[in-house]
């Protein structure tokens, strides 16, 4: 097992920001997902940042005298640093400096499993480093590094030749991602003309999408091996993941769950990552799952709004589900207009979230009689499988049907139907 590096962590409060706390809190979350433990915290209330070194100059002196006695390895910022600062502040305090940009890549890069997540984080990645070669030491651990001004000649053929290095991997990467993009576009495209409905759990990492999945799709007796990984950390899924829920009434609709958010999400993820997000846009319904236990959460909510409509996400039906109840003394489950209160992992509230599911996605299926002719077997069989059959009888001149079904279908097959 790798030893468990020490950080410090600083924040600026820039002309009182509400949610300053919360933020380096979270920072510290982001540390311990990356298995970093945090010895040391330094915060500054600011009207602006420094320029140079983000922190002001008395600040530093303090900083480097608590690097020093803490015995840490790095120090994080919970900012995006520019490549001058990160430069100025590695050479004051003679040790590793990142921010929360670098530190939330790393988890991505830490959590990637499929080919496409690991393409878009190492996109990401590079995109990110491209800037920042300029006198790049050895100290950040990362490939690359001119001598800066140091070493003219020599350092500047050796950047070139870095950058170069980085931009032609960046294109064989992203057409290499392009090909996974079009295939999962083909797939999408099938799963449209079969017309199930999609519903996409969205919200801030942690919240418990991944839980209320399985959760869902064990309700239904589906095998285990359906069932996604979830854990109580911070990106614990970066996968789109897709399962079919198939109603005990013979309906059924595709679940999806996507990568979670959270604020100051780096914009080369959001770029790298938007054609996953974009499986969200051919949602039918959205189900923004929050964490009720966290005293932030109307925050969160807000944060997971705003990185929807930055990837142009609007317009689609939302339900809230308020996960974690069970922590709260808040009464569960309960239901309110488009909202649940639940706790997916008591499994308190699931039937009433799936209610209000089914009310949204299913709300255009008609009552309606079908007479099916005895040589059009194949019909009765594809509405067994494809609609809510309430009632069969069999007739002289064929089967009659009676049944909820699609608008489309109904649509289709209108010489079948008797009365509706």
């Amino acid at each position: 097992m790798t030893k468990k590096q020490k950080a410090i962590v600083v924040g600026v409060n820039l002309k009182n920001q509400d949610d300053f706390d919360y933020s380096m809190e979270e920072l510290k979350g982001l540390a311990a997902a990356n298995n970093v433990e945090v010895v040391g915290e330094m915060t500054q209330n600011l009207s602006r940042i420094n320029k140079s070194h983000y922190i002001g100059a008395g600040k530093v002196q303090e900083l480097i005298n608590l690097f020093h006695m803490t015995g840490a390895d790095l120090v994080i910022f919970n900012d995006e640093l520019s490549p001058s600062q990160i430069r100025v502040l590695e050479e004051k305090l003679k040790g590793r400096v990142i921010d929360r940009t670098m530190l939330i890549l790393d988890i991505f890069a830490l959590r990637a499993k499929t080919r496409e997540a690991q393409l878009q984080v190492e996109v990401a990645q590079l995109e990110y480093m491209l800037p920042r070669l300029v006198g790049q030491g050895e100290s950040l651990g990362r490939q690359g590094g001119g001598a800066g001004l140091k070493n003219r000649g020599a350092g500047e053929t050796k950047l070139e030749l870095d950058r170069r290095k980085i931009e032609e991997k960046i294109t064989a990467l992203t057409k290499e991602l392009e090909l996974l993009v079009a295939n999962r576009e083909t797939q999408r495209k099938q799963r449209q003309r079969r017309e199930v409905p999609v519903v996409s759990l969205v919200g801030y990492t942690n919240a418990g999408k991944s839980t209320i999945m399985n959760a869902l799709v064990e309700m239904y007796n589906q095998s285990l091996n359906k069932q996604v990984f979830e854990k109580d950390m911070l990106f614990a899924t970066l996968e789109t993941s897709v399962r079919k829920i198939k109603l005990p009434d013979k309906r059924s609709f595709l679940l999806t769950d996507t990568v979670g958010f959270v604020s100051k999400l780096p914009h080369h993820l959001v770029k790298a990552f938007r054609s996953t997000l974009e499986e969200v846009a051919e949602a039918d319904l959205l189900i923004h799952v929050v964490d009720y236990s966290d005293p932030n959460h109307q925050k969160l909510i807000n944060v997971t709004k705003q990185t929807l409509e930055s990837i142009g996400i609007e317009n689609i039906p939302v339900v809230f589900a308020f996960n974690k109840g069970d922590l709260t003394d808040s009464k569960i489950p309960r239901v309110e207009k488009d909202s649940v209160y639940l706790s997916a992992k008591q499994k308190m509230g699931m039937d009433e979230l799936l209610n209000l599911i089914t009310n949204h996605i299913f709300k255009d299926y008609i009552h309606c009689e079908l007479l099916i002719p005895y040589d059009r077997g194949q019909l009765t069989s594809y509405f067994n499988e494809n609609a809510h059959v309430i009632s069969t009888d069999y007739e002289p001149s064929g089967t009659k049907l009676t049944l909820e079904c699609k608008q489309s279908d109904f649509e289709k097959y209108k010489e079948y139907v008797l009365s509706n």
